[in-house]
């Protein structure tokens, strides 16, 4: 149910919705102001680490500073573990070496013969002598021969030299044949000796062994991009590795090391809280943004009447601060304690104290924010956001305590439904998971609700605003002041029921506020209570109090009864939206029936202060108080007239409206042309239910009894100091216009005084 007590939104066109360029710019500075605030404070609250949330603040080598277990049981894919094994996979890929190249066997073979060469030339040298072809041979940079292999090489035979000689290049052959490279060198240059022939000595061998070992290189060279792509498609190759943690298997011991296998999982479990960092409150900050910059303009495109109050604007902020708070503590970390909070409370709250519209917006955001704070669990989005869309359509606008209970039905329902729709479709059906999580699903729905009850108290109270629950409460007949009303001017209370049908029913037709609109009507004329006997429906003598007194002093004493009934209003702390009624009701008509008598004995309309007869306002501004002045109007109309059928009592009710419309009362509410024909059409429906006939019983007394003043269908006689007609003859909308002022309701011609 959507009521508001601030400043009312300024004159527009009957008819025409309230638009976002109506909106003035104090209102617009002050909206912006309150929304700029929340950003901040929303911000501050995501961002701060709160010491209820039940998360630990550790890093990789801290000493842990209290005991951690698991909440619940969780399957994650660890990273830390699952990049070990990628790790020993890409070590244990060899490295890569391109196939032996002859071309390097050739050359190697091809610089052996040129040293063999060489050698033979220096040895047959006859003008060098034994130290001169020492250091030619020693020169040989190929070579890094001993001083005796050298030696030996200069004092060998011809023939000797000759069979050495084809075996260097045997042996190098065979040698440089193989796979040699740069971490294998050592290794085949060990397996020279081995290659040369058995009948050769060992001094031989030797000479042999030292050239050849000299001219083996490397012949097979590392492929740096065929190791990395073997490395890479083995790390690839490599699955993920996921990690099971029992509920309740303990994570931290308290003064143990924390490792980064401890970190991970408390970061799996969500009871990792890291210290805030730059990168962190810009990530909050795009965040908190996005979701305050789409809320404001919604506000702008489609409640702009929202703006124009102080109370609903702070209402809302406070709404989501206090939704907020409260999630960031029981949310994040939690297993079965984030189910208990009561997700669906806040749009219940805002579609009963706005509406259901800004419910709805406010219900999606806040499971964006759900979302945030779980890492995206779907599960538990899913959670908050079908619970409190469930509890909303069935709430509506909690005009009947019985709502509040099957909106608990439904919620718990909502939330077991969740529960099992995802522990089932992820094979994740742990019996006592289940019922754990279950039972917190019906405890939601209890707490959903209780916390919509003491919020909606608590908003009545410290924001003004009107509630249903703050309107059952003072609909009910034994209200102080609806007794008092009983009591002092019974005849007024009985008016107040029938016109409070009226409206009730014609804000039903309509889709007003029916329960504000029947709670209006009851307390529209309660100012009659201070002074009921000037008010014909509460006298039951013929003495008239008016005719002792001029016609001024009369109309300043019926006007004066809508100031009495605000003053007694505020004195039992009605709503201001109760409060509303009294004066818009009677808006700024003119108490007809003592200004025409004014006017008589004055002798012309301008010696005669219009402004001093007429109710001081202001006019209707709502739709409801709209409805109770058209009501009020028409019961009093309808009950001086006494329509003989069903057609002239749809004239009467007809004219009644039509005259309230061109005197200008409904210039500054909502109503349409259509409206007016849906309440018109209403007012009849009731008003037919207690014009009906009735059936005259025999009675033993032959002698027909006279009609008096306390038959429920004969007319009333008018009050003697109130028959003079007005000085001058009038049109039939003038005479209308008097008999609409008159009743219960509307003070200006005998019946209603």
């Amino acid at each position: 149910m959507s009521t508001h007590t601030s400043s009312s939104p300024p004159t527009i066109r009957p008819g025409r919705p309230l638009q976002s360029q109506d909106i003035p710019w104090p209102a617009r500075a002050r909206v912006l102001g309150i929304w700029g605030l929340l950003l901040v404070l929303m911000g501050l609250i995501l961002v701060a680490q709160l010491p209820l949330s039940g998360q630990v603040t550790v890093q990789v080598g801290d000493v842990a500073p209290q005991d951690v277990t698991a909440p619940r049981q969780i399957t994650y894919i660890s990273e830390i573990l699952t990049q070990q094994r990628r790790t020993m996979a890409v070590n244990s890929v060899p490295e890569v070496y391109d196939p032996p190249q002859a071309r390097v066997g050739r050359e190697q073979f091809a610089l052996a013969s040129q040293i063999l060469a060489y050698i033979n030339t220096v040895r047959n040298d006859s003008y060098a002598d034994l130290p001169t072809k020492t250091a030619y041979i020693e020169a040989i940079s190929a070579l890094g021969l001993p001083a005796t292999v050298v030696e030996r090489i200069l004092t060998l035979p011809d023939p000797a030299w000759e069979r050495i000689a084809t075996e260097i290049e045997v042996v190098l052959e065979r040698a440089m044949r193989e796979e040699i490279r740069e971490n294998n060198l050592a290794d085949e240059r060990r397996k020279v000796p081995a290659r040369v022939r058995l009948d050769l000595s060992d001094d031989d061998v030797t000479l042999i062994t030292e050239i050849v070992q000299d001219l083996l290189i490397p012949n097979s060279f590392y492929n740096p991009e065929r190791t990395e792509e073997r490395r890479t498609a083995a790390g690839a190759a490599v699955e993920a590795v996921s990690t099971t943690i029992e509920r309740n298997q303990t994570i931290l011991r308290t003064g143990a090391i924390v490792t980064d296998l401890d970190l991970e999982a408390l970061k799996a479990l969500g009871l990792q809280q890291s210290s805030w960092s730059w990168e962190d409150v810009l990530a909050v900050s795009g965040f908190v943004l996005l979701l305050g910059v789409v809320l404001l303009y919604y506000l702008w495109r489609q409640e702009p009447q929202l703006w124009f109050g102080r109370a609903e604007i702070l209402l809302l902020a406070c709404v989501i601060l206090v939704f907020l708070l409260v999630a960031k503590i029981m949310i994040p970390g939690r297993a079965v304690v984030a189910y208990l909070f009561p997700f669906a409370a806040i749009g219940m709250i805002l579609s009963i104290t706005l509406n259901q519209r800004v419910g709805l917006v406010i219900t999606g955001l806040f499971a964006l924010i759900v979302g945030w704070l779980t890492n995206g669990s779907v599960e538990l989005i899913a959670y908050a956001l079908c619970g409190s869309l469930v509890g909303m359509l069935k709430i509506r606008r909690a005009d009947r305590l019985a709502n509040f209970s099957w909106s608990t039905l439904f919620i718990t329902a909502t939330n077991i439904l969740v529960v099992l729709a995802f522990r089932v479709a992820g094979s994740n059906l742990g019996l006592r998971g289940l019922a754990e999580l279950g039972t917190a699903g019906i405890i939601n729905g209890l707490i959903t609700v209780t916390v919509t009850l003491l919020a909606l108290y608590l908003i009545s109270a410290v924001f003004g605003i009107t509630t249903s629950l703050q309107l059952l409460e003072i609909s009910r007949p034994t209200h102080p002041l609806l007794r008092q009303l009983m009591l002092k001017a019974p005849g007024t209370y009985h008016h107040t029921l029938i016109v409070s049908n009226m409206a009730e029913r014609a804000a039903e037709a309509i889709g007003a506020d029916a329960l504000l609109t029947r709670v209006g009507a009851y307390y529209h004329d309660v100012g009659k209570t201070i002074r009921p006997y000037f008010f014909v429906e509460n006298r039951t003598e013929t003495l008239d109090p008016h005719a002792r007194l001029d016609p001024l002093t009369s109309a300043q004493v019926i006007i004066t009864h809508v100031k009495d009934g605000i003053d007694l209003a505020h004195k039992y702390r009605l709503p201001n939206r109760v409060i509303d009624f009294i004066p818009e009701h009677q808006g700024t008509l003119l108490v007809s029936y003592f200004y025409h008598q004014a006017v008589q004995q004055a002798g012309s309309p301008e010696a005669v202060d219009k402004t001093l007869y007429r109710y001081p306002g202001p006019r209707p501004r709502s739709k409801e108080t709209a409805i109770t002045m058209l009501a009020d109007g028409a019961e009093a109309t309808v009950r001086a007239k006494h329509p003989a059928s069903v057609e002239e009592l749809d004239q009467i009710v007809g004219e009644s409206i039509q005259n309230r419309y061109l005197s200008g009362q409904l210039d500054e509410c909502p109503l349409t042309m259509a409206d007016l024909g849906a309440v018109r059409q209403a007012f009849v429906d009731v008003l037919r239910g207690l014009q009906h006939p009735r059936i005259a019983y025999p009675t033993d007394s032959v002698t027909p009894r006279a009609a008096s003043p306390a038959d429920a269908d004969a007319p009333r006689p008018a009050a003697p100091a109130a028959q003079p007609e007005p000085p001058a003859p009038v049109q039939p909308a003038d005479n209308l216009a008097i008999v609409l002022d008159t009743g219960a309701g509307n003070n200006g011609s005998p019946t209603a005084f």
